[in-house]
């Protein structure tokens, strides 16, 4: 063998042994990741997390770009309209797949039309309430809106999303009468509850949790069977014995479903590169998210028609519907 020739094979066994970027690479071409929500919010943050750290593995650009609007149907029905080529992706937190459409046509079927590739992260429910409220845990707020029906209120990040399921769940329950009071999204929500003007608010732990530090606002119980580790004390509904209030909202990667399975199967092993990298889990973490074990695309798609099964039937029992 030439000596040029053996020192290239060389060169490339160790490129290999290192695993570098561009071994991992399934395109050579630019990549948009889609965002169904503004700038700056938890989506768009853990997008760009995983856009920076995909873009250094694959050695391609990856473009963030927003389109919010219409709880989400936007940003799909864009992706769809795309090639299933792997150069469009989406980022989304899975209540825009398994609980807006149950209240909101969006035009596509989030069974059939699109996949998940990739679960990155979770964002558990918690009760939060205003610094002003009363109560200082769960069993005292449970007490004092029963002692006040009627009269007290409850924010959601949307109507028709778990935000509003639980409190639902928890009025028929507990026999409340909390009155529903639905925003366009967490912040405008967030900041009638740190006012005072709304007592209570079920919110993601991504977006609740600096405002917990903070004490702008009480955290009275998360919305899980298990405790949170960063909230030890603080118990879930299933403790105070209403178990049916269980929610986490997935954040991940998904795909028309009109791409081939080889395909996703090769973006979903460099995206689960990039979710083990020990950075990118840092600022995961940071960003407030829960990490998620690895799923397979198949396992995905199961979690996914799961989530949507059950909050159908939430739909129907409680009665949810825009208000």
């Amino acid at each position: 063998m030439p000596r040029l020739t053996h020192l290239a094979a060389l060169l490339v066994a160790a490129a290999s042994a290192l695993g570098s970027p561009w071994t991992h690479a399934y395109t050579d071409k630019p990549v948009k990741m889609i965002v169904p929500a503004p700038p700056g919010g938890t989506i768009d943050v853990l997008a760009r997390i995983v856009g920076d750290q995909l873009s250094r593995d694959i050695g391609q650009p990856v473009v963030v770009e927003n389109r919010p609007g219409a709880g989400g149907a936007i940003a799909v029905k864009y992706l769809l309209s795309q090639p299933a080529d792997g150069q469009t992706l989406m980022m989304t937190a899975s209540n825009v797949l398994t609980e807006v459409p149950h209240v909101l046509k969006g035009g596509f079927d989030p069974l059939k039309d699109v996949q998940p590739v990739a679960l990155m992260a979770r964002s558990s429910l918690l009760l939060i309430a205003s610094p002003q409220f009363p109560a200082r845990d769960a069993k005292e707020a449970i007490a004092y809106v029963k002692a006040h029906p009627g009269q007290v209120s409850y924010a959601s990040y949307s109507a028709g999303t778990a935000s509003q399921y639980a409190g639902a769940i928890l009025n028929q329950a507990a026999g409340l009468d909390m009155q529903h009071v639905p925003y366009p999204g967490s912040a405008p929500a967030l900041a009638q509850v740190m006012g005072g003007q709304v007592p209570l608010m079920f919110d993601g732990s991504v977006t609740a949790r600096p405002l917990i530090a903070a004490n702008r606002v009480r955290l009275l119980a998360v919305a899980t069977q298990a405790r949170l580790p960063e909230f030890p004390a603080v118990p879930t509904f299933a403790e105070l014995g209403y178990p049916a209030l269980d929610f986490a909202n997935w954040t991940g990667v998904i795909a028309s479903s009109q791409m081939p399975a080889p395909l996703v199967e090769k973006i979903h092993a460099v995206l689960r590169k990039v979710a083990a990298n020990p950075a990118v889990r840092a600022s995961v973490a940071n960003a407030g998210f829960e990490p998620m074990a690895d799923r397979t695309p198949a396992q995905a798609q199961e979690a996914l028609r799961e989530e949507f099964t059950r909050n159908a039937g939430i739909v129907k029992r409680y009665d949810i519907r825009l208000n």
